[in-house]
């Protein structure tokens, strides 16, 4: 699972998010989430996500843009199936699915930009979270990066957020939008606008 980390390589394309506060970049994980980043790259060649904005903030913990209030809908004009897959979790800088649980997958999306995890969180987690199913690899990870281990599947069951993507390039943006002023709904008090988003080669 420590591709994740892992920079794209030449010829492979990435999505780029350009925003009010900067550009964020991000790998794309297709073979093993192929519906979530089908949708994601269609919406963005649809122009869907332009003009949009991060309507949800939480800082140490995620962003979350991707609709246009008229409610999320995929590509395909209706929700679609969750793919989980351990390789991939939900580490700071992960881009995974926003959905009401399972299968219910739309055009929303979060990055999650924190909190950070030490062994302690991790263990009195265990009464919560089935975090002594988590591997030692794991674990480390999650004390090394950070991130948002309660989302993965594996440790609760209730939740079915697809990562599909990582950001390689912008975390400084990404944790510049998390720490905007927000009101009680944790929307930004100014909005924070995805200018363009675009599919390139990276080279």
């Amino acid at each position: 699972m420590g591709f994740q980390f892992d920079l794209p390589q030449s010829g492979e394309e990435i999505a780029v998010l350009n925003t009010s506060k900067g550009t964020i970049k991000i790998r794309l994980f297709e073979e093993s989430a192929p519906l979530a980043v089908a949708n994601f790259k269609a919406q963005i060649s649809n122009g869907y996500y332009n003009g949009l904005t991060f309507h949800r903030v939480i800082n140490d913990f995620m962003i979350q843009g991707g609709d246009d209030g008229k409610g999320s809908k995929s590509v395909w004009g209706k929700a679609y199936q969750s793919e989980i897959n351990r390789n991939l979790q939900h580490f700071t800088g992960a881009v995974s699915t926003a959905n009401a649980g399972p299968d219910t997958n739309g055009s929303q999306f979060f990055i999650v930009q924190g909190p950070q995890v030490t062994m302690d969180d991790l263990d009195a987690a265990s009464s919560t979270y089935n975090t002594a199913d988590m591997t030692e690899t794991e674990k480390q990870l999650y004390i090394e990066h950070g991130g948002a281990y309660w989302l993965d599947n594996h440790v609760n069951s209730s939740v079915a957020h697809t990562v599909f993507g990582q950001v390689f390039e912008g975390m400084d943006v990404v944790n510049a939008i998390a720490s905007v002023l927000t009101n009680r709904s944790d929307k930004p008090l100014d909005d924070i606008v995805i200018e363009s988003a675009t599919i390139e080669v990276y080279q």
